[in-house]
């Protein structure tokens, strides 16, 4: 393994930014300083004049080889964790959602092997399908033997996966003394599945009705009740991608009287709005765009973003889950009920923050850096490794040209998949150079990584 010093940077941390040079050892950050090239001859040399250097971006929320009736999401381990490289994130954690009837402890198996084909480190969220007498001691096992502390719960997709406030109850009081996480996706499935029923035996088909099925209401209503079980079990809960104003505003005020809750939002809320729902657009234009919960409006958007800039999210993810359009997405071009939900992300995340986050002043550069890679790791159980730039840390590290400009397109970017919903978004500043564990897997935009081989990230 080659050896790097990176001189003239200028290092940027949650905190903080600082002229500083960087030596790089056997995957780990060795010194952080005023360096001098001649003591470290036998390392090559990166010059980073003009550019950023930060922590690699920690994706906290991804779907990789999602298993759906429409096939897998279009993205396995190997090929999104090459479009997260290209992207400047350098580690991920993805999920165990087990079928119903199937013990957690067999699908986590399963789903280690199956995210060893990533190029980048990764942990895992053990999904809660179901609550059954097998539930509580399979929980502890994870906590105990399998490196797994957050358990994501879904109170949407009843048919499948979801379950009920009561089940989320019991799930947290385990949950909670066993020194362990509740992730929640918090849309009402009763408000859901009534509307859904709703639209099909009015003959409405439309994509768009998909998002007139997950109204506002069906998120607000689901987090300010996860909220009130946090507080009454005292079981700390992470909320994810947060979309509407007023679940923003629930976050917020629980924070501020000290209840255990963090808060996320993805890039694609901060991004996109419901002008792209409108049903006098051809279906096939409105399916890239059906995920949940669904794109909101530029109120909420402006909402989102105050959440960032004011600390009531903790991180921005993206909820990366792409799916081809044809093929994929289109199965359900005549029943809104059957579009696979989800869209890609992870390898835009950064730079469209940085665009139209920090050069818009929104938010800081420090804010930038704490929200993609310091909290994801701390909140996790694995800031004591990943996550900043300090001597021994792994040496996941990002080179940032701040004035490399670009348009995205499904033409040239890395993720498997046949559209983009950010296609023709112009964005300044990019990872030109990416080291993963000491290892450079991207410069000049390509990938170097036919050596990479990211392992699982115990907490």
């Amino acid at each position: 393994m080659a050896n790097y010093i990176i001189i003239n940077g200028t290092l940027i941390h949650a905190t903080h930014s600082q002229k500083a040079d960087i030596a790089v050892s056997d995957g780990k950050i060795e010194a952080i300083g005023k360096l001098n090239p001649e003591n470290f001859a036998a390392y090559d040399l990166l010059d980073a004049s003009d550019k950023y250097i930060f922590s690699g971006g920690i994706d906290p929320h991804v779907h990789l080889a999602l298993p759906t009736p429409a096939g897998n999401s279009s993205d396995d381990f190997s090929s999104g964790s090459r479009a997260a490289i290209a992207g400047g994130t350098t580690s991920f954690i993805d999920f165990v959602t087990p079928r119903r009837g199937q013990s957690l402890t067999e699908a986590v198996r399963l789903r280690k092997a199956e995210a060893a084909a990533s190029k980048v480190d990764y942990s895992l969220h053990a999904g809660i399908s179901e609550w059954n007498i097998n539930a509580p001691a399979e929980i502890v096992h994870c906590i105990q033997k399998e490196g797994i502390t957050s358990f994501k719960t879904y109170l949407a997709y009843r048919e499948s996966i979801g379950i009920s406030y009561a089940e989320l109850k019991t799930v947290m009081e385990i949950v909670g003394p066993a020194g362990g996480m509740v992730l929640v996706h918090c849309e009402d499935g009763d408000i859901v599945s009534g509307l859904q029923r709703s639209f099909l035996r009015e003959g409405s088909k439309h994509a768009s009705c998909h998002a007139h099925s997950h109204p506002p209401v069906a998120e607000i209503r689901a987090v300010e009740k996860v909220i009130e079980l946090s507080a009454i079990t005292g079981c700390p809960v992470y909320i994810v991608h947060t979309s509407t104003a007023g679940a923003v505003n629930a976050i917020h005020k629980a924070k501020q009287s000290g209840l255990k809750v963090s808060g996320e939002t993805c890039i694609q809320y901060l991004m996109l709005d419901d002008a792209v729902y409108d049903d006098s657009l051809d279906n096939i234009k409105v399916l890239p765009y059906v995920i949940s919960p669904p794109l909101r409006s530029k109120k909420d958007q402006e909402a989102l973003w105050k959440g960032l800039s004011n600390g009531t999210f903790d991180t921005l993810a993206t909820d990366h889950c792409p799916f081809n359009l044809f093929g994929q997405k289109d199965l359900g071009i005549n029943d809104f009920t059957k579009i696979p939900n989800g869209a890609g992300g992870i390898e835009h995340r950064l730079s469209l923050l940085y665009t139209y986050g920090v050069l818009t002043k929104k938010i800081t550069i420090h804010q930038f850096v704490n929200l993609t890679s310091t909290r994801p790791a701390e909140i996790f159980g694995f800031g004591n490794r990943k996550g900043k730039l300090q001597p021994g840390f792994d040496a996941d590290i990002v080179i940032w040209n701040l004035d490399a400009k670009g348009i995205i397109s499904a033409k040239h970017h890395f993720q498997n998949c046949d559209s983009e919903i950010y296609e023709g978004i112009p964005v300044q500043g990019k990872a030109e150079i990416v080291l993963v564990n000491g290892k450079i897997a991207f410069r000049d935009g390509m990938l170097i990584t036919e050596e990479l081989k990211g392992k699982f990230i115990s907490r």
